[in-house]
């Protein structure tokens, strides 16, 4: 019987609710820091171009403006993993690469100067397509990485044992083992944007040479810490998060941080510099996800056994790497959770092409690999006449499977049999009846097709990377949780007030968040990786066991008890032997000293989340069209914390480069110029409120073993498993398969025959 909870699994009021809908929460772009100065980034129209002249001399004498960096002046400063990228170069690499920040008292004089500033370029061929890219005549991005990609040695983001490849067992004996073997390419390739709705932000200003102050809108304060100390070399740097107006795995960037940081070193006298991109800018020359080729040959055997797996895994980085070498360790890792297999022989490039960068997005390399891969598995699956839930309930990692993880280290599963979700959701949408068999509709009603199909996902990254948390308590019956979180739109400051208040017994508000400050809060990652619920819950769930264990110390001599035999409530103290008898803390406390209760989580890579989606599609065979009608998401959370917060990260699932990926969100490059064609909210294509298809959650909750709640979380994965969930439903409607995302009516009707190329046959 599930345990009851005074706060925990109920839907409570978030602590952002009210200042949201009033107008009340602050966002970067709201802040007015004294003095402050606005920059702006002049861009190059060029895809590749050597930038032969360039003279600011007019801008600079434009009333107002206070700062205009080149390449000839700019600090170099290096960025990227590796560190290969200057903030500014005497080359440019895609249409809207940096060619000089301007720094003015308002952002209308930078605009302006923006115009005054005339540069001679030298254009110079430019390469799109990642095996392109990687011919020895194919113009050359970088001098030091010759041949377009990253060398494997490079991929140490991890550190020294990062996960570079998968290679284990032996292939060949596998594929001799196997009753079926398939190959196939797939590729995921058109690096959507996440858009989320606040534009990427930020303030910085130098309060001394080595001291900094940044206010931005990333996923966690220590991240821009982190990041501008690695990319400046200086030692100081406070962050801070104010609201944030979404994120979906996309605001963590070292742009345009480096920028204002850059001008306001420039404008000195400890000036601050705001650089709020606009949602052209965001949708035109902001990171994107990397885009994914998978070559892929699969064995299996008839009962579902995967004998080997032989992989060349293109990654299309863009004109520069932010977290490459990261998220193809993550994505080996994360295919390895989802395919149970002894012999596997899976090689990554990360390749550089002439547009926008690639950077984090949720799904970090893991959804790019699978949505390009599975649908290539399916191939094997019919050949074996298997049903694909069978399938992925067979070779989902189980409690005892081992697997490698992004550290390059084995890890032994201890987390759940996720079967029974699987279960669960495919009884939920009827998967039985529905399931006719591979390239079969489930129905036909005059020229349109239903298909149905399903999709995995799992991350261990929920564990990933360090968290502290301090509470203190008060003599009156109140705490503050001291933890270094941002509110980036799932509610997960809320979630972790409510685990605090839990274990110390508190009413909701009687528990205080300091806010995201890196000042005043310990060390956190950030809200990356699902690792929100499982990381910063252990670490605060210790740090409220700690200062209850210290209060309780204090109180047993005066209750003439021992301190495991005492309880609390509402600022109370009682021995669970003589409940009547009650003493506020206060009296064991004073009312002048304060308990300080301290907790931390350490990397864990044992216990990997899931996710399941099964979609139903109508395809028109006439026109090509496919609509997504219905969709069930399965997944086992362990506990729920909060019922709504859950949910809408569920609902997430579709867009936000999600599962909609499949269908038409993506950015269209114009190959003959570089320059993106759907840089804006009415060219890029996305689903709103009014065309969303019926959804339904399948949520289990078997205790995990993560900490005091058991809980783990999912919201970066929901996303995950649809996109290839929709190909193989758009293949069982329709008896052809897609094998490039979006699957646009044009794709479609090819497949279909009815047209060749461009035109109808």
């Amino acid at each position: 019987m599930a345990r009851r909870y005074r706060h925990i699994g109920k839907g409570t009021k978030r602590l952002d609710a009210e200042d949201i809908v009033t107008g009340k929460a602050q966002y970067v772009d709201d802040l007015k820091i004294p003095d402050m100065l606005y920059g702006r980034v002049l861009r190059s129209p060029y895809p590749h171009a050597n930038i032969k002249r360039i003279d600011t001399s007019r801008a600079e004498k434009l009333p107002g403006v206070a700062a205009v960096l080149t390449h000839e002046n700019g600090p170099d400063w290096r960025m990227g993993s590796p560190k290969h990228g200057r903030i500014l170069d005497s080359r440019v690499r895609f249409a809207g690469d940096a060619v000089a920040l301007i720094a003015a008292k308002t952002i209308e004089i930078a605009e302006e100067a923006m115009d005054l500033i005339d540069v001679e370029y030298e254009q110079l061929p430019a390469v799109y397509d990642v095996e392109e890219a990687l011919k020895p005549d194919a113009p050359q991005l970088y001098d030091d990485f010759p041949g377009n990609f990253t060398p494997r040695d490079k991929f140490l983001f991890f550190g020294p044992d990062s996960l570079q490849e998968i290679v284990m067992g032996d292939t060949e004996k596998g594929f001799k083992e196997a009753d079926v073997v398939a190959e196939g390419t797939c590729s995921f390739e058109n690096f959507p944007n996440a858009l989320p709705p606040e534009p990427p932000s930020v303030i910085i200003k130098w309060e001394d040479p080595d001291q900094v102050t940044v206010w931005s809108a990333e996923q966690g304060a220590y991240m821009p810490k982190t990041l501008l100390t690695a990319t400046m070399g200086f030692p100081d740097v406070r962050a801070i998060n104010p609201q944030v107006g979404g994120s979906y795995g996309t605001k963590y960037s070292i742009i345009p941080q480096v920028y204002a940081a850059a001008l306001a070193k420039a404008v000195g006298h400890g000036t601050p510099v705001k650089i709020v991109l606009t949602k052209e800018e965001h949708l035109m020359a902001y990171q994107v996800r990397i885009g994914s080729r998978m070559h892929a040959k699969v064995g299996i055997k008839k009962d579902g056994t995967v004998t080997a797996l032989d992989c060349k895994w293109l990654v299309d980085s863009g004109y520069y790497s932010f977290v490459g070498p990261a998220q193809v360790a993550v994505g080996l890792g994360e295919a390895m959770v989802t395919l149970r297999c002894a012999n596997w022989n899976m090689q990554p490039y990360v390749v550089y092409t002439n547009r926008n960068a690639s950077g984090s997005a949720r799904g970090f390399g893991g959804q790019e690999l699978k949505s390009a891969l599975l649908p290539i598995v399916t191939l094997a699956m019919e050949k074996a006449d298997l049903d694909p839930v069978d399938f992925y309930k067979k070779n989902f990692a189980k409690p005892g499977d081992g697997y490698y993880w992004r550290d390059g280290k084995w890890w032994v599963c201890r987390g759940n049999d996720y079967s029974k979700a699987m279960e669960k959701g495919a009884e939920a949408f009827g998967w039985k009846d529905k399931w006719k068999g591979w390239g079969k509709p489930t129905a036909v009603n005059g020229m349109k097709r239903i298909g149905v199909g399903c999709g995995v996902h799992g991350n261990a990254d929920v564990g990933e990377d360090r968290s502290e948390a301090y509470i203190r308590i008060h003599p009156h019956g109140t705490a503050v949780v001291h933890v270094c979180v941002a509110e980036i739109g799932g509610g997960q400051r809320s979630s972790l007030r409510k685990m605090a208040a839990e274990i110390l017994n508190l009413p909701l508000d009687n528990v205080y968040m300091t806010p995201c400050d890196s000042l005043v809060n310990p060390f956190d990652f950030g809200l990356a990786g699902s690792r929100g619920t499982y990381t910063l819950g252990n670490a605060v769930t210790k740090a409220a066991e700690d200062a209850k264990q210290q209060l309780f110390r204090m109180a047993a001599p005066v209750l003439d008890a021992e301190p495991e035999d005492l309880d609390t409530e509402d600022g109370k103290i009682y021995s669970k032997k003589k409940p009547e008898k009650k003493i506020w803390w206060s009296t064991v406390m004073g009312r002048d000293s304060t308990i300080t209760g301290m907790g931390a989580h350490e990397p864990d890579f044992s216990i990997p989340n899931f996710f399941m989606t099964f979609v139903e599609v109508q395809v028109d065979v006439e026109t090509g069209s496919a609509e997504l009608l219905r969709v069930v998401g399965a997944t086992d959370v362990g506990q729920i914390i909060d019922p709504l917060a859950l949910a809408g990260q569920l609902y997430g699932a579709l867009g936000s480069a999600g599962m909609d990926t499949a269908l038409f969100e993506e950015t269209i490059v114009d190959k003959t110029t570089g320059r993106i064609l759907n840089g804006n909210m009415i060219d890029y294509k996305w689903r709103t409120s009014l065309e969303l298809p019926e959804f339904q959650q399948v949520i289990l909750e078997t205790p995990l073993p993560t900490h005091t709640f058991k809980a783990i979380g999912v919201g970066e994965i929901t996303p995950s498993p649809g996109a290839a969930a929709i190909l193989m439903a758009i293949y069982n409607a329709i008896g052809k398969r897609i094998t490039e995302y979006p699957a646009t009516p044009d794709k479609i009707l090819k497949a279909l025959g009815k047209i060749r190329g461009g035109e109808a046959k």
